[in-house]
């Protein structure tokens, strides 16, 4: 490929840089460590693919919405799940469906307990790695209205990685083409 997915592990800090540097806000995220660097996997989540390899099967949807909370901020359970029933209200699922396992919904539900996993910490900045294109048309439609109402309600940044050009034109304000 071209390098888009590299370049969303790259933003994730989940591959490092052979060279050149990555800015968010005016700093170099490769010099976030500790409480910075905590902060900053709270500020950038991600939306990836197949939401059946994303998501643990062995975990609870409450478990897997509230990680990143639990991981990277002082939370109480019970503010992380409080959190939890109202990011699953945000994406079109019921808060009571946080009690089940990922095998137990659709492909667009499962797609849509990511994006609400992504919104539990309150991001910035959501990369989105072909979000959409695991689904049938009739789904990826509904999951592209989701977030762009997302998007106004909660004023979010995207970064929306897709092969699919007329997604990427319904759904961008600014383009860019990676090529070879």
């Amino acid at each position: 490929g071209c390098g888009k997915t590299t370049s969303s592990k790259l933003l994730l800090r989940l591959e490092n840089p052979t060279g050149g540097q990555i800015y968010l806000e005016g700093e170099d995220i490769q010099t976030f460590t500790g409480s910075k660097f905590k902060e900053y996997r709270t500020q950038v989540q991600a939306v990836f693919q197949d939401p059946w390899s994303s998501l643990s099967p062995r975990m609870k949807v409450k478990d897997i919405v509230s990680e990143a909370l639990v991981v990277n901020r002082d939370v109480t359970q019970k503010d992380a799940y409080d959190r939890v029933k109202e990011v699953m209200e945000q994406v079109g699922l019921a808060p009571e469906q946080s009690e089940l396992y990922p095998h137990e919904f659709s492909g667009g539900q499962r797609q849509r307990i990511a994006v609400a996993s992504a919104l539990a910490s309150s991001p910035k900045l959501i990369i989105l790695d072909e979000p959409v294109s695991a689904l049938d048309v009739s789904i990826q439609a509904q999951v592209i209205n989701l977030l762009e109402d997302l998007q106004e309600k909660l004023d979010l940044t995207y970064i929306f990685i897709a092969h699919d050009l007329s997604v990427v034109k319904h759904i961008s304000d600014r383009i860019a083409v990676m090529y070879l």
